[in-house]
């Protein structure tokens, strides 16, 4: 069994779990530092394409990734918790946060959306966020929205063309961003078929764990100018940084590179200053 299929076979129960509790609403007004979704406050979803689209001549934009452990790298740092690595990397230059929120593969959670969102909008900090999460049905949409997301991932390779569509458009009927991954050209169709705004190229493909950088630029130069495209893994250092920025993505996401760092402040403003001159 690959390790998609893996977590593929224990989401089945993640949506069970989800679909047994009664949906939360999000609260009228600022909470405290919980985790729960009633703590939330009712907000505006920030406007993700805004944020990353990458203007002519601008910086690329840097999309950092909350996540606990990687299933190749084993744990990462605990020293920030996610609310307060949210603001770290706020205060380095990220345009977006990413949070995961799988458990039993990468020790994410819920709850990790939920304290990022409060100590984000608690520093007066408008960056979105996004729910990373292998999303295969709606209810995990409607999680993504109460906990404070302003974007969800969907990845083409886990579910059909016409399920991709569905998927979108709940997103968007709950106001936030479907961001959809994609490895190749035929799931590149599909997430444009889903009407998808902002696409994320992944150079690894989900199968094989292997990557492909080569594969991975033909697709992000396939994406239509209109559209926001987002280079996913193999960003480890500045000159990644600088390879990227001088290629079509409008944005990156960098994952376990700054999750090895216990204040990822530093690295991170370094990083862009390189995507600001790409």
């Amino acid at each position: 069994m690959s390790l998609l299929e893996a977590i593929m076979a224990n989401k089945a129960r993640d949506v069970d779990e989800l679909r047994s509790r009664r949906r939360h609403a999000l609260s009228p007004s600022a909470g405290h530092a919980g985790a729960g979704p009633g703590d939330v406050p009712s907000r505006d979803p920030i406007d993700v394409v805004r944020a990353l689209r990458r203007d002519g001549g601008g910086a690329l934009r840097l999309v950092a990734e909350v996540k606990l452990r990687s299933p190749s790298a084993g744990p990462l740092s605990q020293a920030l918790d996610p609310g307060e690595r949210a603001l770290a990397y706020a205060e380095g230059g990220a345009a977006m946060v990413s949070v995961l929120c799988d458990a039993a593969f990468f020790d994410g959670s819920w709850e990790h959306v939920s304290a990022a969102r409060l100590r984000l909008d608690g520093a007066a900090r408008t960056i979105p966020i996004l729910a990373k999460e292998f999303v295969v049905d709606v209810r995990q949409i409607e999680e993504a929205r109460d906990r404070g997301a302003d974007a969800v991932l969907l990845i083409a390779r886990i579910v059909s063309a016409s399920r991709l569509a569905e998927l979108a458009q709940s997103a968007r009927a709950e106001r936030i961003e479907p961001l959809v991954e994609v490895v190749d050209e035929r799931e590149l169709d599909s997430a444009l078929a889903a009407g998808a705004r902002v696409i994320g190229v992944n150079a690894r493909d989900l199968d094989t764990l292997q990557m492909d950088a080569a594969r991975a630029a033909r697709v992000l130069a396939a994406v239509p100018r209109e559209v926001v495209a987002v280079h996913f893994s193999g960003v480890r250092d500045a000159r990644d940084v600088a390879a990227v920025a001088s290629g079509r993505a409008d944005a990156a996401l960098v994952g376990e590179a700054l999750m090895r760092e216990d204040d990822p402040r530093e690295m991170l403003r370094a990083w862009s200053a390189v995507a600001s001159r790409g």
